[in-house]
């Protein structure tokens, strides 16, 4: 086992900023940084935030929802808060210039006095894509170059690039901010997807497992499925000659809470806080660093009710 895969496993919350159709509600700035703040005063080591403009989550019954945009409730956060780390997870690179997103991280990692994870990933829901009038063509390929754009500005601070989406001119990052190589690059991505895979291994600093992501013929979030997963990362950075060590790996995990609605149909983490906590401690086993886990709702009620699980994990 390698020295990434012993260190303590990291607990994040995701703060979804969207509405909830069904229930006629929207959650309003002052209770996501109160849900925040609590969750730092409660040991929480991340909080993390989709970009969406709206989502349209594929599953029976669910209707599109709208959400608040994410990179401005980072930067406010990142002000906000004094401990906890704030990453995306993930920003869509198709809804900002590659160069400009890239200075965006840079000027919020100032803020947050260094606690910013770039989270990217290529987008997938297509009705955002429409409605705010994004071409969905050749995903991964835009993607591909604005990761090169954003990762080389990051780390060298400079880029000239020409490509078939996207292109930089003598692009200079100017004043950097307090790490000299940027945030942290999280890509995310199902562990299915071979040249996302590929793409992780060469430019990102953090793999993370998409909440949805499993093996076909494996239980979902069994030891055999996490190590199958992390057999694949290892495969794509031994292919590129990167020690998979290197790659550090997090992964989404839904959380359904005592007396809280349950999805049984989304393979969620359930039980007492004993129960919860044995079963996030295979993930640690399994080589990942941090688990961000996706409550029902984005409450400071919710966030309370997870912390007893912390305490045994960390405990």
């Amino acid at each position: 086992m390698t020295e990434t895969r012993q260190r303590p496993l990291g607990i994040g919350f995701l703060l979804m900023p969207t509405e909830n159709p069904a229930r006629g509600t929207v959650p309003r700035w002052r209770e996501m940084l109160a849900t925040v703040r609590r969750a730092e005063e409660l040991g929480y080591d991340s909080v993390w935030i989709p970009d969406h403009l709206i989502i349209d989550i594929p599953r029976p019954g669910a209707q599109p929802e709208g959400a608040w945009e994410g990179w401005s409730l980072v930067a406010a956060l990142a002000a906000a808060t004094e401990r906890i780390t704030i990453g995306l997870l993930v920003t869509c690179t198709a809804f900002r210039n590659p160069a400009l997103l890239a200075k965006m991280a840079d000027t919020v990692d100032e803020i947050s006095g260094g606690r910013l994870i770039l989270g990217l990933g290529a987008g997938w829901c297509a009705l955002e894509f429409r409605m705010f009038g994004y071409p969905f063509d050749h995903r991964v390929g835009r993607f591909e170059e604005a990761l090169q754009i954003i990762a080389g500005l990051l780390r060298d601070g400079h880029m000239d690039f020409q490509g078939t989406y996207y292109q930089v001119r003598d692009c200079e990052l100017r004043p950097r901010g307090p790490r000299p190589k940027g945030p942290p690059i999280l890509v995310g991505s199902s562990s299915t997807g071979v040249r996302m895979l590929g793409l992780s291994a060469r430019y990102a600093d953090i793999w993370n497992r998409d909440f949805d992501a499993v093996n076909p013929g494996v239980e979902p979030y069994s030891a055999e499925d996490l190590a199958t997963s992390q057999a694949k990362v290892d495969a794509a950075c031994l292919a590129i000659g990167r020690d998979p060590a290197t790659l550090a790996r997090t992964v989404g995990v839904w959380v359904d809470l005592p007396g809280a609605p349950q999805r049984s149909s989304w393979n969620a983490l359930r039980g007492t806080p004993e129960e919860m906590a044995a079963k996030l401690r295979v993930y640690a086993a399994a080589g990942f660093s941090e688990v961000q886990v996706w409550l029902q709702e984005p409450t400071v009620a919710a966030v309370e009710g997870f912390a007893p699980v912390i305490a045994r994990v960390k405990g």
